[in-house]
């Protein structure tokens, strides 16, 4: 009965009917539009065509001090995309383009992607109690707060819940500090659930649904594995992970194939979600925020995440310095992965500043 209430709606939405969202608006109005001239490569085993610096009119001077600084940084695997292109690919110590790493919370964004192609199937709508697929007393709340939370706090990180049991997804630890809504903490607990959902939803195993709607669907490798019995976290090759950031900086189309057509959930996933944090959108961060919120802390920071970096830039950031940033006015996407680069934070950290610093450097 579900299903059909979402189809009627959807069915009203493409007749240009009109709906009331009663959560807070983002503040990016202009729709994205598909990239132009992006290459998109071949299966995994084919041949990735390349840009040279050279090709590009950038500066050779900047290549050497960019590569020995993520060198020095614990670096093992760093990709520059342009229009789809490789321009570089460096490996580090022994790692390989077929050595597979952690995304940490960058892989947050593989998720946000997923929720969206399970609302546009009809499974769910973000709008949706997240009591609806996880069942009731899911979180120690009493009744009146828990069905105050749906699947879009937990894409926006305002689930209103004690963050400091980090990881944990069990009842006892998701206990009540706010109501939803009005309060943004970074909360891996909310946010992995949202797996469940999804699983609930399609009534497939999480890994199985997105598999078969993302991973395969572009060429990526790459596995989910819990790291602590709690949490899921994305491995794979850098090669795949700069694909999912070619997928993006095409609003959701590989090479012809789309794979997400949901336009306005695209555009609010990489936009300001909720009032509190400006510089999350589902699961993304952005810059060119004046203000932003980091992980682990209430307080608002002025000026934007990543001052050296272009404004329009968002980023799937992850623990001990994962990264992948896409650029659409620069048709960029750049992808790190590695250990740590010394601040030992679950996302954001200097580490981004010091490298756009170089990468402006490079792209002069």
């Amino acid at each position: 009965m579900k299903k059909l209430i979402y189809i009627i709606f959807l069915v009203c939405l493409s007749i240009a009917c009109s709906t009331d969202n009663t959560e807070p608006t983002n503040t990016d109005t202009t729709e994205e539009s598909q990239a132009s001239n992006l290459y998109f490569p071949p299966s995994q085993s084919a041949t990735w065509e390349s840009a040279t610096i050279a090709e590009l009119n950038w500066n050779a001077n900047g290549e050497q001090p960019l590569q020995e600084f993520l060198d020095e940084n614990g670096t093992k695997a760093f990709i520059i995309l342009k229009d789809g292109k490789i321009v570089t690919e460096w490996y580090f110590d022994d790692h390989t383009q077929n050595t597979s790493w952690y995304w940490a919370s960058a892989g947050k964004t593989l998720t946000a992607f997923t929720v969206g192609v399970a609302q546009e199937n009809v499974f769910l709508n973000i709008n949706d109690k997240t009591s609806d697929y996880l069942g009731q007393n899911w979180t120690s709340l009493e009744q009146e707060k828990e069905d105050l939370i749906t699947i879009w706090h937990q894409l926006t990180m305002t689930s209103g819940m004690n963050d400091l049991q980090f990881d944990c997804v069990t009842q006892d630890c998701l206990t009540y500090v706010a109501d939803a809504g009005n309060r943004w903490a970074y909360h891996n607990g909310p946010y992995t659930l949202l797996q469940s959902v999804v699983a609930n939803a399609t009534q497939e195993d999480w890994s199985d649904y997105f598999n078969t709607n993302l991973r395969d669907r572009i060429g990526m490798d790459g596995f989910w594995f819990s790291t602590n019995d709690l949490n899921n976290v994305f491995f794979s090759t850098a090669r795949s992970m700069a694909r999912f950031g070619l997928l993006n900086l095409n609003n959701g189309i590989w090479d012809g194939e789309t794979i997400l057509a949901d336009t306005n959930y695209l555009s609010d996933m990489k936009s300001t979600s909720q009032n509190i944090n400006d510089a999350y959108g589902y699961l993304w961060w952005l810059n060119g925020k004046s203000t932003y919120r980091a992980p682990s802390s209430q307080l608002e920071f002025n000026g934007e995440l990543i001052p050296n970096a272009p404004a329009d830039t968002y980023s799937g950031l992850g623990k001990n310095d994962q990264k992948l940033y896409v650029v659409p006015s620069q048709n960029l996407v750049i992808v790190r992965m590695g250990e740590d680069a010394g601040e030992s934070l679950l996302g954001p950290s200097s580490f981004d500043n010091e490298l756009w610093g170089l990468l402006n450097d490079l792209m002069n």
